[in-house]
């Protein structure tokens, strides 16, 4: 309606204004079919986010993914504005120690390796490589292939084992969360050895002049005597060593110890306890001085920040206070915090999400860090009045920041990266909170379909996708993923679902899934689809459920035995997830294999419980179509537990659709894979839920009672 420039409304024929622009209404295009710029090759071969920052100086180095190179993973070097990406192919830095590998690089000063004067400018870079599992050191040459990685330990394959019985096989020493211990030319880190069918880890001592590379006696131990080891930290002036460890069936998230010894002469003696227990994680140990550290502990019910002391004095809460300071430790050399140069703490905290934050030990204050980034990933790096992290947001893509706490500044340092489509097809997410079973709250984050070219027919009803997040003690944020605006740009609403078990909202939150894996993850996930119908209009007739891994056992679940409950779904779609809870238990890796102890309860003992939970052997003729994507390397959750799902819906004739991957471990890296497996996604959707999406090619889904399923 006109107005006049007061602002009273403009009533009768005559009032004509001749400036105003008539109103574009988006044509109605049925849901599932809006035209999308978002193409599943631009999301595959976009840069994705840098992890594990390091800063050091002027200098800050990160891990930088290459889909394009088949997920090859380089080390990328920032300095003085310019970017070096430090390994060519076919270098791949990355570790497989408890196979989600973490942190596979350390920048090392020249003056601190041996052969090098005490004055030597610049660094080195030791780092893990993925084909062998050794560790080398890539000189400034490297970059430009005048030079190879040096290998500093030995080649597993020609090695003998402890025993002396036999060689290890390829990749059986590996190694990961890397210290420099002071005025030693070593790198000490947590060694993983894998013979004779057992996993033996420990902390050791790596010489940095290479001689271990002929000679395996030369690392030597340090530490033994628990079943997993992490954040291996000498204190300032060498004389101690902290550490964290743990053992089976626990997992680092259920109780850790904080242990401290004496070091002489380089060996440390035998450790103490000084904080943790069977029922306390206790995380990233920090010196603050010689004779105290900070840590993260969940005592309280959340992970926050304590000073401890070495003479018994009483725990020191820097900041209590309902919000995490850490996560999980599903990877090795990730920390939380870290110290600036004038004594006070850069930290990563917040209750769902995470914000960079300035903690001043002595005040007790806490303040947030003014940047364009509302949240950032759960690791960071520290030195003098830098902090190097990686920032993310809704309409931003995740990009490795330099943060100047003097001036405030925030330096983005990845730079070329893909241009974002523009903001009017990217999902504003919406955080929502409901009900679940018996009065428990579950987060979400809402994902609207998206698109300023179309809207859905008054008639139709938009069809959602219910997402379930991996761990299951991960979580979701609001943090931009084009995967999520591939769908909801093409009017498929999206939610992302933070079901009882996930982390960041406190160790009682946590705990929702203890012994109830498989019933209060699926019933958050139901209550999010019933929740959509609801106050969402979504159609009940067109809902799906996808996750990956845990997620993928949770979407599967949800589609056979959460059936008890009610049939919601029409579709469900899973990446490398959980169909059969026995096999997963003696198939999967070392860091895993007691996992299933706490979520469903231990064997012998649960046999009926771990029979009426698992997908398979629960398939029935009201199970929904399921698209099953499976990585054919993945060590975590093997080939044969989608093969099994997939036999079962086969015999019963209910349609389905498998595609394994070559060279594929668990998550997909390359580009090729990532795009077929959305595009699949995509079109499986459109086929089951009554949507024909433009220009995607038909995945083949087949309904026939085989007795294997069809790759």
């Amino acid at each position: 309606m006109p107005m006049t420039d007061s602002g009273t409304p403009i009533i009768g024929e005559e009032a004509v204004d001749e400036e105003a622009t008539p109103e574009i209404t988006a044509p109605a295009v049925p849901f599932g079919e809006w035209p999308s710029p978002i193409t599943a090759a631009e999301i595959a071969s976009g840069q994705p986010a840098g992890t594990f920052p390091v800063v050091l100086g002027a200098d800050i180095w990160w891990q930088q993914g290459l889909p394009d190179e088949g997920g090859r993973t380089t080390i990328m070097h920032s300095s003085g504005g310019k970017q070096t990406a430090v390994l060519p192919a076919p270098w791949n830095a990355r570790t497989r120690v408890h196979e989600y590998g973490g942190q596979s690089y350390l920048p090392i000063a020249r003056s601190k390796l041996p052969g090098h004067a005490k004055n030597a400018r610049g660094y080195e870079i030791l780092f893990a490589n993925f084909a062998d599992q050794r560790l080398y050191l890539a000189g400034p040459g490297t970059a430009n292939g005048k030079e190879g990685p040096r290998p500093i330990t030995p080649d597993p394959a020609t090695s003998p084992t402890g025993s002396g019985s036999g060689r290890l096989n390829a990749g059986g020493l590996r190694y990961a969360d890397f210290v420099l211990p002071p005025d030693r030319a070593e790198v000490w880190c947590v060694q993983e050895r894998h013979e004779a069918g057992k996993v033996i880890r420990a902390i050791v001592a790596v010489p940095l002049d290479g001689s271990a590379a002929a000679n395996p006696d030369a690392i030597r131990t340090l530490v033994t005597g628990a079943d997993f080891f992490a954040f291996p930290t000498p204190s300032p002036n060498g004389n101690w060593l902290a550490w964290i460890s743990w053992n089976h069936p626990h997992m680092p998230w259920d109780g850790t110890e904080l242990r401290v010894a004496p070091v002489e002469n380089g060996m440390p003696g035998k450790g103490r306890l000084l904080a943790g227990s069977l029922r306390e994680s206790v995380l990233a140990p920090l010196w603050r001085d010689n004779y105290s550290l900070y840590v993260a502990t969940d005592w309280p019910g959340w992970w926050n920040v304590y000073q401890l002391g070495l003479s018994g004095e009483p725990p020191l809460a820097l900041f209590p206070a309902d919000e995490e300071f850490a996560g999980p430790l599903w990877q090795l050399g990730a920390r939380p915090f870290g110290i600036l140069g004038d004594g006070r703490l850069a930290v990563l905290h917040g209750a769902g999400s995470s914000r960079l934050g300035i903690l001043d030990p002595e005040t007790f204050e806490l303040t947030d860090v003014d940047t364009p980034f509302p949240s950032f990933t759960t690791a960071l790096s520290a030195d003098g009045e830098s902090i190097a992290a990686v920032g993310t947001g809704p309409t931003t893509r995740p990009c490795v920041v330099r943060v100047d706490v003097s001036s405030g500044k925030t330096e983005q340092l990845q730079r070329d990266q893909p241009e974002l489509p523009d903001e009017a097809y990217l999902p504003i997410p919406q955080a929502v909170d409901f009900e679940g079973p018996y009065g428990q709250v579950v987060h979400a984050q809402l994902y609207p379909p998206t698109n300023p070219d179309a809207r859905g027919p008054e008639e139709e009803r938009a069809p959602f996708v219910v997402w379930v997040h991996g761990g299951p003690t991960g979580h979701v944020t609001a943090a931009l993923d084009l995967a999520k605006a591939y769908f909801t740009s093409r009017g498929i609403g999206i939610i992302d679902v933070n079901y009882g078990g996930s982390s960041g909202y406190g160790r009682r939150f946590r705990e929702r899934l203890r012994r109830q894996w498989g019933v209060v993850d699926v019933q958050d996930a139901i209550a999010a689809a019933r929740w959509l119908v609801e106050s969402q209009g979504a159609d009940p007739e067109r809902l799906a459920i996808r996750g990956g891994s845990a997620g993928g056992w949770t979407t599967l679940a949800a589609v056979t035995t959460g059936l008890r409950r009610g049939v919601v779904f029409n579709a469900a779609a899973s990446y490398f997830g959980v169909a059969d809870l026995r096999g997963f238990a003696q198939q999967t890796h070392d860091f895993e294999s007691h996992y299933l102890d706490g979520l469903i309860g231990p064997l012998p003992g649960f046999e009926t419980v771990y029979e009426e939970r698992a997908p398979v052997g629960h398939v029935t003729d009201q199970t929904c179509p399921i698209l099953l994507l499976q990585g054919l390397d993945d060590p975590v959750v093997p080939p044969a537990q989608s093969e099994s799902i997939a036999a079962d819906l086969a015999e019963h004739g209910t349609s389905y659709a498998y595609i394994a991957f070559e060279g594929e471990s668990h998550g997909f890296r390359k580009a090729e894979s990532i795009a077929t497996a959305l595009e699949a996604e995509l079109s499986f959707y459109g086929q089951i839920l009554g949507f024909d999406p433009p220009g995607i090619p038909q995945v083949k889904i087949t309904k026939a009672n085989a007795a294997k399923p069809a790759k």
